[in-house]
């Protein structure tokens, strides 16, 4: 799958950054090596490789699963500027995708 300026311009453009045309360029070779290195990792041959997330073994610690009672909500409340059907309500700190871009 080859990177195209389009991709790259499209890429900025969601994330909200500005890239000059020299830059375009810089990443669009960037990402197409990228996507490249990726590609070849599908001509390996996996069959008996176990699964792995991680490239050191990892045991898990883990307490036991006990349930506590929480904070009274009432008291949690007492601080909220601001609240709707008995949730916290915030403002918005993000547009709708790429309606504000």
């Amino acid at each position: 799958m080859a990177i195209t300026e389009e991709d790259v311009k499209h890429v900025a453009k969601l994330a909200k950054l500005e890239i000059s045309d020299k830059g375009i360029a810089h990443f669009t070779e960037q990402m197409d090596a990228i996507m490249h290195m990726v590609e070849q990792l599908d001509e390996l041959d996996t069959e008996n490789v176990p699964v792995m997330v991680h490239g050191l073994r990892t045991y898990n610690v883990m307490r036991e699963d006990k349930s506590v009672p929480g904070t009274n909500r009432e008291l949690l409340f007492r601080n909220v500027k601001e609240e709707k059907d008995g949730l916290i309500k915030v403002p918005a700190i993000m547009d709708n995708g790429e309606a504000g871009a």
